[in-house]
């Protein structure tokens, strides 16, 4: 059980995924101490909790990485600067006070900060559960590949029609031993590039089609899927040992949403400076919005060095906004 303290820092930054580590760095670039809270329990946000060993293709300097790697590589960016890191705690309450802002924690502490960067992303995600089946989650059934190794030689159901159900198909391809996809529309919402991939390597796709029942074996270990063919009519019984529901998920902010910022969409409203309707606080990556915004891991980095640099003048207006290159710093 934790126990409830109290924490004083230049700027907190509340959201771990890849746009809060590049501002904790970015902070400490900038000499600022650093809190960086997250309800979830590891660093990486929703890159560590959903698709850790998908190849990332859109970040600047690197053809392809894997979303672990990259989380590894801006933990380590950011661990020269020694932020606290608050994990497995969520931000519940915001609250000005005479010197600076307080952030109260779930699990009763408290942060006084100077300001506020919110990063948190889509917020508290929910994946969205199959039709039928859920009491087979963490026997073989999961929502989010944590490993692909762990699917070696084994019969993979994927269920989905989006991203990240072909993704897993294309990924686990040469790993399992059989991959079969169904989704419940004959139209699918992933990029045909993806989808003509998995065609070209003769994964079957079953359209117009849901998991009915998933059987056990004598063992009581997942054997077995039946699955509901909507469109030809009957049933078919596919041999499994791992279901993969990637039917998407749900998001809101939670307590944030109660923080009097002004919200968009579930996206909190900011300005070229990437301030929020509140004094000292600001927010960068999925979680901020404004006309012409585009939600990619890059454009958080930009979004989290031009927060953070304006709030280093907002905490000292003797402060450069420009602080210099990197690369002349010693």
């Amino acid at each position: 059980m934790t126990t409830a303290e109290r924490y004083e820092v230049d700027i907190t930054i509340i959201g771990a995924g890849p746009t809060g580590l590049f501002a904790a760095y970015y902070a400490g670039f900038r000499e600022l101490s650093i809190a960086v809270v997250d309800s979830l329990p590891e660093a990486g946000g929703q890159v560590t909790a959903m698709y850790p060993e998908k190849q990332i293709f859109d970040v600047a300097g690197f053809p392809s990485i894997k979303g672990r790697d990259l989380v590894g590589q801006l933990v380590d960016q950011a661990d020269q600067y020694k932020p606290k890191y608050l994990l497995g705690r969520m931000a519940r309450s915001l609250t000005e006070v005479p010197d600076g802002l307080e952030i109260g924690l779930a699990d009763g502490s408290v942060v006084h900060t100077g300001a506020v960067l919110i990063t948190a992303g889509m917020g508290e995600f929910t994946p969205r559960p199959l039709p039928t089946g859920n009491e087979w989650l963490g026997r073989g059934l999961v929502h989010f590949v944590k490993s692909l190794e762990v699917y070696r030689d084994q019969d993979v159901l994927v269920v989905g029609g989006g991203d990240s159900a072909f993704d897993w198909a294309l990924n686990l391809h040469p790993i399992a031993r059989s991959i079969t996809l169904v989704h419940r529309r004959a139209k699918f919402r992933a990029m045909e590039g993806t989808v003509r991939a998995v065609r070209e390597l003769g994964v079957p796709i079953i359209t117009d089609a849901e998991v009915a029942e998933l059987r056990a074996d004598d063992a009581g270990v997942l054997s077995a899927a039946v699955i509901d063919q909507k469109k030809e009519g009957g049933q078919l019984e596919l041999p499994v040992q791992a279901v993969i529901a990637a039917l998407g998920f749900t998001a809101d902010l939670g307590p944030i949403e109660g923080w009097e910022l002004e919200l968009e969409k579930r996206a909190i409203t900011v300005d070229t400076r990437m301030r929020t309707a509140r004094q000292r606080v600001y927010a960068a990556g999925d979680v901020a919005t404004y006309p012409g915004k585009v939600k990619l891991i890059a454009t958080g980095f930009g979004e989290a060095a031009t927060a953070v640099n304006n709030i280093a003048v907002d905490l000292n207006p003797d402060a450069h906004l420009f602080p210099g290159h990197s690369s002349d710093a010693g």
